[in-house]
């Protein structure tokens, strides 16, 4: 698995840039004596220099330290977001695959219930009503609202598992059910959970942006990617550093992650790659023994 892993060029380009991302959100504050709440008068807006290395913003503030505060919050935000939304999944999906029947049903009906709910709506009303709660609870919201398709896929999983011979045998033997979820029924989904999780990074930072962006997510003196985004659309014409460095770490990050996906679903799920590989050696084989035409 690791040799597939690092076989695909993507995913080690994206692990290097999501580990260098990481590198320059928490080290690279220490690297200027500038806060991203220090404002300097005596330069608004003012292009990158040797001071002030991003630049500065409408009001004077060092938009590199901002741009670093930013990056760090989505990150944490969507790591918590993923982490969260993942173990739910996890252990719904698999408690309704395993038991069946009326938990089966209950459950099932209320993720049902979950994805008729417009969520970047729901999140909207809510979100100003925990304002003094902190960003905390933010992600709480988030992940609240992210976790039922991977439900789903667990569940499904799941039911095929529990008929497996190492179920039945725990079974037999004894073990209780949470226990057999925990010890087999989750580590053979584990492949889907790592993947799903990797991907819900990113999309827990685009949907953490695109809140914040519009004012229901990260709240002031504190700021996101999305809050800096927000801030700078209007002024990326004119002072278009106030705009394209959060933007660019944004979109640099998605990337990666969606890179990082697609490397660990081919390493921890090699059945597409070893179906495609047979196929092709048995092409070059029939060229090389193809009869060349006008011989007998």
């Amino acid at each position: 698995m690791l040799g597939r892993l690092l076989a695909a060029r993507g995913a080690v380009a994206g692990t290097v840039i999501v580990l260098l991302l990481f590198l320059l959100a928490f080290v690279g504050p220490y690297l200027t004596h500038w806060r991203y709440t220090d404002i300097d008068y005596a330069a608004l807006r003012q292009p990158p220099s040797a001071t002030h290395w991003f630049g500065t913003g409408g009001l004077g503030q060092d938009v590199y330290a901002q741009t670093l505060r930013g990056l760090q919050k989505s990150l944490i935000i969507g790591l918590l977001v993923a982490l969260l939304s993942t173990v739910v999944a996890g252990l719904v999906g698999a408690c309704a695959g395993y038991f069946g029947g009326w938990t089966d049903r209950l459950l099932i009906f209320f993720v049902d219930l979950m994805l008729v709910f417009p969520s970047f709506l729901v999140i909207t009303i809510i979100s100003p009503r925990l304002k003094n709660t902190g960003w905390i609870a933010f992600v709480v919201l988030l992940a609240a609202f992210n976790w039922m398709i991977t439900a789903r896929v667990v569940r499904s999983m799941t039911i095929s598992l529990k008929e497996r011979e190492f179920v039945r045998a725990a079974q037999f033997m004894g073990v209780r059910p949470l226990r057999i979820i925990l010890r087999h029924i989750l580590p053979n989904a584990a492949s889907y959970l790592i993947v799903d999780a990797t991907i819900a990074v990113g999309s827990a930072v685009m949907s953490e942006t695109a809140l914040s962006y519009f004012g229901f997510g990260v709240k002031a003196p504190d700021v996101s990617l999305g809050t800096l985004i927000a801030d700078g659309t209007d002024a990326a014409p004119t002072y278009p550093w106030m705009f394209y460095f959060a933007a660019g770490l944004l979109v640099l990050f998605v990337l990666a992650v969606n890179l990082i996906g697609d490397g660990l679903r081919d390493a921890l799920d090699p059945t597409a790659e070893s179906g495609r590989a047979p196929s092709r050696r048995a092409a070059r084989l029939s060229r090389s023994t193809r009869t060349p035409k006008g011989s007998r």
